[in-house]
């Protein structure tokens, strides 16, 4: 699934008139880079939201397989155009075309995030888990907290100090020792419900792309129409098996400012030089 329905306001005044996922990086919109990568790594069966120029991005797709580029994927949409569901509530709205997704499990993408993460690597790392996060050492305001076997256990920001976890064990350790995020350890050592002996916390801000199991969309019937998948994920990693991927040599770019485009085109040519 490619998240594609947002407003792109931080890439105005180029989103005044045409959707974010169609802005230009390197003489390509960012959603024909985005479905090379994924048709290159064997994803073939696609699902694209939309909202904002929602008919701009149908009929760019419908173009392009006109031509002959990308008539080998099967590309679906899921119309977000009455109103923006956010992340969780958008993969729910979407769950009809993405319940019997070929193994049980799915993967999520940002249009707006250029990377030189190896979806191969990342897609076999999810197999034994029923959601996998693709997260870096990035400098953030907000990281995801993870336990030494890199299961999710809550979310900090650090510069409020706001933690969100189902343990308290969790608030308990940020609360009263944390370290600066360069390391992204904590000295504090908490038991937590689901393992058998005390583990160190790890921090990691999220790259925005992750893989979900097609057994947790059930769950999502609880939830109000809009809702953050991070949150969702939150809630449930008590309960369900929620990991951490680090892709040690990640290199990521989330391009969201205009000021960010010619750096993006840059970035664009040394991962494919790379590749």
């Amino acid at each position: 699934m490619i998240f594609a329905a947002g407003l792109g306001t931080r890439l105005k005044p180029l989103t005044d008139t045409m959707p974010k996922a169609l802005v230009p990086v390197g003489g390509k919109p960012l959603l024909q880079h985005l479905l090379e990568r994924l048709a290159s790594a064997g994803f073939d069966d696609l699902v694209v939201n939309v909202h904002h120029f929602a008919d701009m991005i149908e009929q760019w797709v419908a173009v392009q397989q006109a031509a002959q580029h990308f008539s080998h994927l099967q590309i679906a949409f899921s119309d977000e155009r009455s109103q923006l569901l956010e992340t969780g509530g958008g993969i729910r709205h979407a769950a009809p075309l993405l319940s019997d997704a070929e193994g049980g499990r799915f993967l999520i993408h940002n249009v707006d995030i250029l990377s030189n993460v190896n979806l191969k690597d990342f897609w076999q790392a999810g197999a034994e888990s029923e959601a996998t996060l693709l997260v870096s050492e990035r400098e953030t305001l907000r990281y995801l907290i993870f336990d030494a076997d890199m299961r999710l256990v809550g979310w900090t920001n650090i510069k409020t100090g706001e933690v969100k976890s189902p343990f308290a064990a969790v608030h308990e350790a940020f609360r009263h020792d944390f370290v600066a995020p360069t390391n992204a350890i904590t000295s504090c050592m908490q038991p937590l419900a689901f393992l058998p002996s005390e583990h160190q916390f790890s921090l990691y801000a999220f790259a925005g792309i992750h893989q979900l199991s097609t057994k947790l969309l059930p769950l999502m019937n609880r939830y109000p129409d809009k809702f953050s998948i991070i949150d969702f994920y939150l809630q449930h990693c008590h309960d369900h098996v929620i990991r951490g991927y680090v892709q040690p040599d990640l290199r990521l770019m989330d391009v969201g400012k205009i000021d960010t485009l010619s750096l993006a085109t840059q970035f664009v040519e040394e991962v494919n030089a790379q590749s």
